[in-house]
């Protein structure tokens, strides 16, 4: 057993298709979808569609962001008595700093939500992750630390995020970055929440098992106006599966964070002739933000999640898995999962 391998051990989600990681990941499966009309109204006068989440009641802002990680921690540590969750550390997962219109909050008063929404207090090892969409691969890479230099067993990763705001929804109007009946090349705003419960590897059959983790900075991200030759992602590639051990060849399919635009297609295809070094029939890629819309921190649990599920019920191409994700401000990562079968 290779000591830098993480085992996840259980999710949790919450999506606007699905309140639960089982719900979910059936409606991934079978292309379900469901955007709806929001309170706001583009700069060509229609009103903006997104993916919500639908809860019992209209909750708004840190109220539904806490509300929302709360149901997919429960469902996460559903097999852990409740009176043990507060060993636990919690690695809480939100929007970057640098995000338009980031909600006020995110990084003092969301955890406190969060624990009294839940009724306990996270052991002292917990941290804020503000990193976007690559924030799940920091705090595995983070929890991997924990449980080797710290001597913790188990540690609990979460993500709660939401572009439902008019400050956020108002610049990337501005920028042509939503998809509209106007815009072909955008992507449509949601908003998720989701969590991982990791440890260690048991060896156990059904294991979903993270082998390696990568990062990379993209010099030429969207904003940049650069050349986009995908050196960053290719980096965070490259570097997960050495720690893995293998070769791009060597995965069976990919799932990605994409959610519509061009330019992250572009990086994604890029990327793949720059690693992949042996000719494959077919290389699928996947992207559960078909169905969410773009969640922005979540993305990472939705993709994790969605490789776990579709390797316990046995209809992927094989167990060996690359998850990869780009955040708007350059950021890159990418994690090499495997699925352990019988022995």
């Amino acid at each position: 057993m290779t000591a830098h391998h993480i085992a996840i051990l259980r999710a949790g989600l919450v999506t606007s298709v699905g309140l639960t990681a089982e719900a979910s990941c059936a409606a991934f499966r079978t292309k379900v979808t469901n955007p709806t009309e929001t309170r706001f109204i583009d700069s060509g006068g229609e009103w903006i569609m997104a993916h919500q989440v639908p809860l019992e009641q209209p909750w708004r802002g840190l109220t539904k962001l806490s509300k929302m990680a709360a149901m997919a921690i429960e469902e996460a540590l559903q097999d852990i008595p409740q009176q043990e969750w507060s060993s636990l550390p919690l690695l809480l997962c939100v929007a970057e700093a640098e995000r338009p219109g980031r909600m006020a909050g995110l990084d003092d008063r969301l955890f406190l939500q969060i624990q009294t929404e839940l009724g306990v207090a996270f052991a002292t090892q917990s941290a804020i992750v503000a990193q976007g969409r690559v924030g799940v691969a920091v705090a595995l890479a983070q929890a991997r630390a924990l449980m080797l230099n710290a001597n913790i067993p188990r540690v609990l990763v979460a993500a709660t995020d939401s572009l439902l705001s008019w400050p956020t929804l108002s610049h990337y109007d501005r920028e042509e970055r939503l998809l509209t009946a106007r815009n072909s090349n955008g992507f449509m705003p949601g908003e998720a929440a989701g969590a991982l419960l990791v440890g260690a590897p048991q060896g156990r059959a059904g294991e979903m098992v993270c082998t390696g983790i990568g990062f990379g900075r993209e010099a030429a991200h969207i904003d940049s106006g650069e050349p986009l030759r995908a050196e960053g992602l290719s980096l965070a590639i490259k570097t997960s599966l050495t720690e893995a051990g293998c070769q791009m060849h060597d995965m069976d399919f990919r799932i990605t964070d994409i959610s519509g635009e061009q330019y992250y297609f572009k990086e994604a295809a890029l990327a793949l002739s720059r690693t992949l070094r042996q000719r494959k029939e077919e290389f699928d890629i996947w992207h559960p933000a078909e169905c969410t819309g773009e969640s922005g921190a979540a993305s990472g649990i939705s993709v994790i999640a969605t490789a776990q599920a579709a390797c316990s019920k046995g209809y992927t191409k094989g167990p060996n898995i690359l998850a990869h994700w780009a955040s708007d401000g350059g950021q890159r990562a990418a994690l090499a999962l495997q699925h352990r079968g019988a022995r």
